[in-house]
């Protein structure tokens, strides 16, 4: 048996050049499509990985289940049981949006629907619930320091979730158009969210794709193994798409910022 396992793990051996998402060996026969410059899908492409593939959690502890992933994105988890699987969609996009000072445009809405744009934060409006909803108020100083949109961020991941992000995405009529950036979503509690990391396309338009998630407990955003291969790239779906730790059948969606 441990034999076995020892087999199973030396495929998902990180390669040493795989360094970031961008990296990460193709299938053969395929190449990377072209993402434009300064775009979210160029963005994820330049995201580092971790040396090992070992998935923690908020709290420090080791994940379980050490079987979902193939690789470990380097990006902050927090400190909080937060950074779920919505969360973490959530937490790429904002980090992309941050990175090029695009901070008006970094904005998310609560599961009540009310929005939480980081720009009204920076300059002061602190979300609060009152009764069953939640109210903005002007309640603290200006603030632009790194500290201060992590404060943001702990905010949404308090109050938004799979079913406010599937509200605020837009749907991909053609999964043929797949997209690094995409999102395929389930909502509802509990619901799950799994982001596009990366896409690659052969001469005959067959399309491969990385997938990334969090999950419950909050926890390091990982690369997934296909389970149906062993490989960490996936085909498009028919009418499900299983992932290690979820199944996207009826009432999921692949889904766009």
């Amino acid at each position: 048996m441990k034999i076995a396992l020892l087999l199973i793990c030396s495929l998902f051996v990180i390669p040493a050049a795989a360094q970031t998402v961008g990296a990460w060996p193709l299938p053969a026969g395929f190449q990377r499509m072209p993402q434009s410059p300064g775009s979210f899908g160029a963005w994820l492409r330049n995201v580092p990985l971790k040396k090992t593939a070992t998935v923690y959690l908020f709290n420090g502890e080791k994940k379980r289940n050490q079987s979902a992933q193939v690789a470990v994105l380097d990006i902050s988890t927090g400190k909080k049981d937060l950074q779920q699987c919505a969360d973490a969609v959530m937490r790429l996009y904002a980090e992309y949006l941050y990175a090029n000072k695009k901070y008006g445009q970094i904005m998310f809405n609560a599961t009540d629907g009310t929005p939480m744009d980081y720009g009204a934060w920076r300059q002061g409006r602190r979300w609060k619930l009152r009764g069953n909803k939640l109210a903005g108020i002007h309640s603290a100083a200006p603030c632009d320091t790194r500290a201060c949109f992590d404060e943001y961020l702990e905010t949404v991941f308090t109050y938004a979730g799979t079913i406010s992000l599937k509200k605020q995405l837009q749907p991909v009529r053609n999964s043929a158009d797949i997209r690094p950036g995409d999102v395929f979503i389930e909502s509802g509690s509990p619901g799950h969210a799994v982001i596009v990391m990366d896409v690659a396309v052969n001469s005959f338009g067959e399309k491969r794709f990385l997938l990334a998630q969090s999950y419950m407990p909050a926890q390091d955003m990982h690369l997934l193994k296909n389970p149906s291969a062993a490989s960490a790239w996936y085909a498009l779906p028919g009418n499900t798409l299983r992932t290690p730790e979820w199944t996207f059948g009826n009432g999921s969606a692949l889904m766009r910022f």
